[in-house]
């Protein structure tokens, strides 16, 4: 009897409804895709949508002076750069990053403006008394490198994917022996009081969603906060700041994880059309070596949300630093090197018309034809395929 009851609960752990009850918890599933680009992750609660919303409106707000704009800036807003195909996207704008080579090392020119340019001041017309003027490109500036803005979207799975997998992943890379091995960029984290797996932007240099939160209020709009408490002196020059309308901080706490809040809820892109093309291409996919680094699925770690537990998700990435050979763009941060690149994710390719970091390539053959370095093989084996190949290849990308 003991031995029946025994079989029937072990059965009842596996029965459909069961199951069925865990998928709707996330636990070791995927999740339902997105009915439309800008959707929020499904199975949030009502306190979870309630955040999504808020940092929605926080996300589209234009900051004005009196909120502390600038005094030099990228824009006004965060969703004025990612707003392609919805809120939350990415868009055609791009932003400049600089330096140069001082003994060998990269330079920053923190001296100058550090590396990332503001291409826009506040003024009179901002309410302004001091004409304060957008930055320039230093003369010094040997290094001069674009980057656009990439969307949002299902970030918010990469911040609940743990540091050991990704830690990891570069070990089984490094194991193939194969020269395609990524390795983590282990990066500051105040929040954790160490140094932390870099996933976040072009080089993997941001640790979590809220220090990618305050570092881009600080660094695009020119919004103070905690985590990032000093203003932007001006091309370098700190004596500018003596005439800014908003001293001080201009933001707190609350607001950036109101951003962070938008972004770790905002659900995965959806997939196109997945037809007997689209199929055959990812067999061309992997076979060349693209998913060598463009990963197909990862999984997040045990989280208290069930929205973010354990959730399986389809990113084409492994979110690890590549060396790109010429398509590095000279900049340095964190560990990474002037050649290193973080693999970009290839969900919601479809809806992106310019490629790579600098948004150089037009086309899907372009974009590939770019690649370097470690992707070189890959780059190779693509040049070789038959037209058929080629086709089922691009169908799968379009796919994404």
């Amino acid at each position: 009897m003991k031995r029946l009851l025994l079989l029937l609960l072990i059965c009842s752990l596996f029965s459909p409804a069961l199951l069925a009850q865990a998928r709707r918890r996330g636990v070791g599933t995927t999740p339902e895709p997105a009915t439309n680009f800008g959707d929020p992750l499904p199975r949030l609660t009502v306190a979870n949508l309630t955040a999504f919303q808020n940092g929605a409106r926080e996300f589209g707000d234009r900051k004005n002076i009196n909120d502390g704009l600038g005094p030099v800036f990228n824009d006004v807003s965060c969703g004025a750069c990612h707003n392609q195909p919805a809120p939350g996207g990415g868009s055609a704008r791009n932003v400049t990053r600089i330096g140069t080579v001082t003994n060998g090392s990269y330079d920053p020119l923190t001296n100058l403006g550090g590396s990332l340019l503001q291409d826009r001041a506040i003024g009179p017309q901002q309410g302004s008394t001091h004409p304060y003027r957008p930055e320039i490109v230093p003369a010094a500036a040997t290094i001069v490198a674009r980057r656009r803005s990439t969307p949002l979207y299902g970030l918010g799975l990469i911040d609940a994917t743990s540091d050991a997998t990704f830690i990891a992943l570069a070990a089984s890379e490094a194991a193939r022996g194969d020269g395609t091995a990524g390795r983590v960029n282990m990066v500051d984290n105040p929040a954790a009081g160490t140094k932390t797996v870099g996933r976040f932007g072009w080089k993997a240099q941001v640790p979590s969603l809220f220090r990618f939160a305050g570092d881009a209020s600080l660094n695009e709009i020119g919004i103070t906060n905690p985590q990032f408490p000093n203003e932007n002196c001006p091309s370098g020059d700190c004596n500018e700041l003596q005439f800014n309308p908003r001293p001080g901080l201009n933001a707190t706490d609350v607001s950036i994880q109101s951003l962070a809040d938008f972004m770790e809820y905002l659900a995965a892109p959806p997939r196109g059309a997945i037809t007997a093309d689209v199929t055959a291409g990812e067999q061309v996919f992997q076979r060349i070596g693209c998913a060598a680094c463009h990963v197909e699925s990862l999984q997040t770690a045990a989280n208290s949300n069930p929205a973010l537990d354990r959730v399986t998700y389809q990113p084409y990435s492994d979110f690890l630093l590549h060396d790109m050979g010429a398509l590095g763009d000279g900049v340095v941060q964190e560990s990474s090197t002037a050649r290193e690149m973080r693999t970009a994710p290839l969900w919601g390719l479809r809806m992106i018309n310019r490629y790579l970091h600098d948004g150089r390539a037009a086309t899907l053959e372009g974009a590939i034809g770019a690649h370097d370095g470690q992707a070189a093989v890959s780059r190779n084996q693509f040049n070789l395929l038959n037209a058929t190949d080629r086709a089922r290849l691009l169908a799968f990308l379009r796919s994404l």
